[in-house]
């Protein structure tokens, strides 16, 4: 799952995100959602989240654990 979408994103999921400055490389980043910080229910480059180890950055895919 991509992770355009806040419904499909829970705190406690595990998730690879892109950090900004990232972007240009689109080198992912794997951990485990501490907060959502996008307020909108769609975002088209990623819901925006914090990784339980602080890391804040757009989510790209949604890892079934």
């Amino acid at each position: 799952m991509n992770g355009n979408t806040r419904a499909d994103i829970k705190v406690g999921a595990h998730v690879r995100v892109v950090q900004k400055q990232d972007q240009p490389s689109g080198k992912l980043t794997e951990g485990i959602v501490k907060d959502i910080l996008t307020k909108s229910g769609m975002h088209p480059h990623g819901i925006k989240v914090r990784l339980q180890s602080g890391i804040v950055g757009r989510v790209k895919d949604i890892l079934n654990d």
